[in-house]
């Protein structure tokens, strides 16, 4: 269950939002990561000659940030900790919110791509995926 049943009001909310919160700031380092850098390269900061070793070292740096939200969100979310998920609800919730995160940044950062009609299928699997990792 994604919020405390009754019983476990108690134990907070931040509880269950906190990993929630962390794991989107990790996504958001992670696309700027994984694909900031074909922005970067659009605006002509980068150019398409930049030797790979540069680009890869700059997504390394972004990553590292990556890095220090995920590792927390899923120590701090994942049940064996004391945690409200399980790691296949961490992984899946994880997921969900990498998809998200990087449609938004594709169609703020990429003018030029656009949301068909699959794309809208494939997010109503994604909730379905979400509802049938917490069911019980």
């Amino acid at each position: 269950m994604l919020l405390p049943r009754s019983g476990e009001v108690g134990r907070g909310y931040m509880q269950y939002i906190l990993p929630i919160a962390l794991l989107i700031v990790s996504n958001i380092f992670m696309i700027l990561a994984w694909y900031g850098h074909l922005k970067l390269q659009d605006l002509g900061v980068l150019q398409s000659n930049t030797p790979l070793y540069v680009v890869i070292l700059i997504s390394w740096g972004l990553a590292f940030f990556e890095y220090c939200f995920q590792v927390p969100a899923n120590r701090i979310g994942f049940q064996g900790n004391g945690g409200p998920y399980t790691l296949m609800q961490l992984k899946v919730v994880q997921e969900v919110i990498t998809l998200v995160i990087f449609t938004l940044f594709t169609v703020v950062a990429f003018r030029g791509e656009s949301l068909h009609w699959n794309h809208f299928v494939a997010f109503l699997c994604l909730i379905a995926a979400v509802y049938f990792v917490f069911m019980k």
